[in-house]
């Protein structure tokens, strides 16, 4: 199958898109930890394919800076640095308010059906203390939201600054400041309730058309989100001459 960047699986051919997408949820998942290796090999007799795919999903990987090549050790799991993870969210902060204004102006009927049934599914998930059914929740909403800005480039880039976002906080969070005594202690299913209530309001503007509203909404949402994750220790990081980070400046 040399060459072809399709495996066959079944009858069926699996993409190397596929397998890049696997391995990218294995990732942001914490089935493979940052700084350990990735061997082509084993990663084809996990996935079922042909190394040729997988040569290819992690090109693609790297490029998108969730993997490293180190001399004489191969595909590894990126490690980003503490500098990383902070201009990630300040991108963040910066694009998602962007993406929401577009998508007031050029967003579909199709689109806004979508955002409105995924909104009254979150809020009865967050009503109903379902907060483990939230999160694929809010990742469809936001990738709707994203690609209802008519911009495929800037669409791509919102959903990859999410997904890397999660990962870099997700995999070595560290301990939470205690509140001083006396004050309210963090209500996770009421800031659920909260924030589909804000998912609801920046719909009704991006329905509206409102562009600026939508601009203003999605920044004070993303500043509530990612208050939350700079609570959290970012990955610490031994920085390796040898490491090659195709992706640098990202998260």
């Amino acid at each position: 199958m040399s060459g072809d960047t399709n495996a066959v699986q079944g009858g069926r051919r699996i993409s190397a898109h596929a397998v890049c997408a696997a391995i990218r949820d294995d990732i942001v998942s914490g089935a493979y930890q940052p700084g350990s290796r990735l061997t082509e090999e084993l990663l084809a007799r996990r996935y079922g394919v042909s190394r040729v795919p997988v040569r290819e999903a992690l090109r693609t990987l790297e490029s998108e800076g969730f993997v490293t090549t180190r001399r004489h050790a191969g595909a590894c799991v990126a490690q980003p640095s503490e500098r990383e993870a902070a201009d990630l969210l300040d991108i963040r902060a910066l694009l998602e308010p962007l993406g929401a204004a577009r998508a007031a102006q050029r967003r579909t009927e199709a689109h806004l059906k979508v955002l409105r049934g995924l909104v009254r599914l979150g809020r009865e998930r967050a009503r109903g203390g379902q907060l483990g059914e939230l999160r694929p929740l809010g990742d469809w909403f936001h990738e709707t939201l994203a690609q209802a800005s008519g911009s495929p480039s800037l669409a791509a880039l919102l959903v990859q600054l999410r997904r890397k976002t999660a990962w870099v906080y997700a995999a070595a969070p560290g301990p939470r400041p205690v509140p001083p005594e006396g004050a309210a202690r963090p209500d996770p299913a009421g800031r659920a309730v909260e924030s589909w209530a804000e998912h609801g309001a920046l719909v009704d503007a991006v329905a509206r058309g409102d562009a600026d509203r939508a601009r203003a909404l999605a920044t004070a949402h993303t500043e509530r989100a990612l208050s939350e994750y700079r609570l959290r220790r970012p990955i610490p990081v031994r920085t390796s001459k040898h490491s090659v980070n195709t992706a640098s400046g990202r998260n």
